[in-house]
């Protein structure tokens, strides 16, 4: 069959799409930037790649219009606090006209448990009206509906495993005796792929779970549980939604947009309905604890394949990366460093330029770092939580601690990273590997396009750091052994 995977570089998509290639199909892949979509040797002549925006107004000339399903993975949720219920509205709107002008025969949308009709949050209520919409297309909708999705990279287990591996005591709000459905990442899949053109699942809709109810404070537990760390947890209840979404956004990696979102949607009880679906797709049910040590065999060995952090919706839009994608020449304070290297340090250099940041640090300064990151969170900004999803893979459009990838060119040798911290202007850091007559060279650039005065007291005022800071960067990523 022909597939469209909307949602292809995201958190499920990254997951699903070569389970749908292993099974024989081909997929058309929908993302917002075909720079981000890396092809592998092995799926050439059976993944096509499409660059389109949901958002924007439909381009039906330009749209791929034959294929068999579509599997609609697309969200907003921690993109703003106020206006993502109208985006959500609009990319589905749109999604619905160009799915009325295809021959599509299915479509099935990943969306939340939504039993609580009374006490819905806006979140909820979003994905809601957004399966509403899928519902009045031409084609036969298949709705399957999650609560907590556990694995490694997903926004909810990496938030569980930041407050548990973190705090030893916790305060916390009393949403945390609210009770959830969670479902191993894996089981979601295979849900996924089951309900592919299943015609008894056509025009429904399905809860799906572990069969485990539990509370966020027993989720908790259980996690402390398989780590083999001791934990204790009391409820504040006068804890209010916004102390509450405070306590989630410094204590984790989580932005503040979706601390909050998450904290109006952990209020509701999120319970699935029970239905026949996994005995008729044959589906064994993931346990909890299981979900949970799945996953950590999958961060200690390397193998994260996706991450919620690399979405871009973890910070800014497309559309202000894209804005940002060529360092300006005029009006900036730069700081440049340049060493030379033998042809011989090149790969060993050039692994230890992709291998910056997360836990491996920025090579000099990095308690220095740390303390800047902690500050961007004390204003509202990402911080350094967010880390990296591999140890030593890039990609563009990555988030790197409160960095995101721009360019990931290993063949030409350059990184470019844009600045997703606070700042009163707009920052780079670019490294290349450049050859200037018979000599090779590591460059290091900086950056900074301030705005207005503020802006540039900030650059002086850090001036001094980075004298230290990025010289000493500079000689230790050269000096800095490959990673194995």
């Amino acid at each position: 069959m022909k597939i469209l995977l909307t949602g292809a570089t995201g958190y499920i998509g990254k997951r699903l799409l070569p389970l749908l290639i292993e099974q024989g199909h081909e997929v058309i892949a929908c993302t917002r930037d075909k720079n981000r979509f890396e092809i592998l040797e092995s799926w050439k002549d059976k993944v096509e790649v499409i660059e389109v925006d949901f958002l924007d107004k439909p381009n039906l000339q330009k749209f791929k219009k034959r294929f068999d399903v579509a599997y609609y993975l697309m969200h907003s949720m921690s993109v703003s606090i106020g206006d993502f219920e109208e985006k959500e509205s609009r990319a589905a709107e749109h999604f619905k006209i160009y799915m009325n002008a295809s021959t599509v025969r299915q479509i099935i949308y990943l969306t939340g448990i939504v039993n609580e009709s009374e006490n819905l949050s806006a979140h909820l209520e979003s994905r809601l009206g957004v399966e509403n919409i899928l519902n009045s297309c031409k084609a036969p909708l298949t709705a399957l509906r999650a609560g907590i999705i556990v694995g490694s990279g997903s926004a909810s287990f990496e938030i569980i495993r930041d407050l548990a591996e973190k705090l030893p005591i916790m305060i916390t709000p009393k949403w945390l005796n609210t009770k959830c459905q969670p479902i191993s990442i894996r089981n979601v899949i295979q849900y996924l792929t089951g309900v592919l053109m299943h015609e008894e699942c056509f025009n429904k809709n399905f809860d799906i779970g572990s069969g485990e109810i539990l509370t966020y404070k027993e989720m908790l537990l259980g996690y402390a549980e398989v780590r083999n760390l001791n934990r204790f947890i009391f409820i504040a209840p006068v804890m209010t939604p916004r102390l509450s979404s405070y306590w989630l956004y410094f204590v984790t990696s989580t932005s503040y947009p979706l601390a909050v979102n998450l904290v109006n949607s952990m209020k509701v009880n999120v319970i699935g309905r029970n239905n026949d679906l996994q005995k008729m797709l044959n589906i064994e049910n993931i346990s909890y604890q299981e979900a949970v040590k799945k996953a950590f065999q999958y961060i200690e060995q390397n193998m994260v394949v996706s991450s919620w952090k690399d979405s871009f919706v973890s910070s800014l839009d497309k559309r202000t990366l894209e804005e940002n994608m060529e360092v300006p020449k005029f009006g900036c304070f730069r700081d440049k460093k340049k060493r030379p290297i033998s042809i011989y340090e090149t790969e060993r250099v050039l692994s230890n330029i992709w291998s910056i940041g997360g836990s491996r640090g920025w090579y000099f300064g990095n308690i220095l770092w740390r303390i800047r990151g902690f500050m961007d969170k004390l204003v509202g900004g990402v911080g350094l939580r967010r880390g990296r999803t591999h140890l030593s893979k890039i990609d563009a459009g990555d988030a790197l601690d409160f960095w995101r990838v721009l360019v990931a060119d290993k063949e030409k040798k350059r990184l470019l990273l844009y600045a997703e911290m606070i700042l009163p202007g707009d920052a780079w850091l670019e490294f290349k590997i450049v050859k200037e007559g018979e000599f090779l060279f590591l460059k290091q650039t900086a950056t900074f396009r301030p705005n207005g005065i503020l802006g540039r007291l900030y650059w002086y005022s850090v001036l001094p750091f980075h004298y230290f800071v990025f010289n000493g960067m500079i000689n230790n990523i050269i000096k800095f052994q490959k990673i194995d």
